[in-house]
């Protein structure tokens, strides 16, 4: 059928052939955004708690305590992270933003980077099919949810914030069980693949010595 449409040559049925193929394309974006959509929108959605939490973190703008400390972590964190984030100025940003909301959030800081390794490799500006951007790939519906449509999430630290916020949430509501709060993070409860691959690479990778 396809073929036989390309082959026509009238300019009606070239144009019946392009509409065909525009109606076959949105509804193949319903069908895998329908797919795709991480869980992470219905464990989120109508959770009026979370979404207080993400108010008030997106409002606090302190910086972490212990500067000696946050130090003597950077280097350690910036050797390992070298290869991936080569510039210089980028991965010390990375990483200064994420011992700062990790430590708000009262997350280790090395579980963030664990999970932003998975998630988008570092890479900023990652946008997943679902539509999750950032770092740690947090879904822009958010934005509208808490009344602040212009918040960029490939910004390092607002990416961040909402990010650990999402997670310290689901790691309370799971009383601390790691593997059940970042199955929940990722949209994948119920299963424990995710997980599986963060706790890994917090163990090869990121432990702290």
């Amino acid at each position: 059928m396809l073929w036989h449409l390309f082959r026509q040559n009238s300019k009606r049925s070239k144009l019946e052939a392009m509409h065909h193929k525009v109606r076959c394309c949105r509804a193949l974006i319903l069908v895998f955004s329908s797919v795709l959509m991480p869980a992470q929108i219905a464990y989120a959605q109508n959770d009026p708690e979370l979404t207080q939490l993400l108010l008030e973190a997106v409002s606090n703008t302190d910086s972490f305590s212990d500067r000696f400390d946050a130090e003597v972590w950077l280097k350690d964190m910036s050797d390992r992270l070298i290869l991936t984030v080569p510039d210089h100025a980028e991965r010390i940003e990375i990483l200064t933003r994420v011992h700062q909301e990790a430590t708000r959030a009262e997350l280790p800081p090395e579980l963030v980077l664990a999970v932003i390794d998975i998630e988008s490799r570092f890479d900023r500006f990652a946008i997943s099919k679902a539509g999750a951007r950032g770092l740690m790939q947090v879904m822009p519906f958010w934005l509208n949810e808490l009344e602040r449509p212009d918040d960029n999430l490939f910004e390092i630290d607002i990416n961040l914030r909402m990010g650990c916020t999402i997670l310290k949430h689901y790691m309370d509501r799971e009383s601390g069980d790691m593997t059940r709060a970042l199955a929940r993070y990722n949209g994948s409860y119920g299963e424990t693949w995710y997980s599986e691959k963060v706790l890994g690479r917090l163990s090869n990778k990121w432990f702290r010595n």
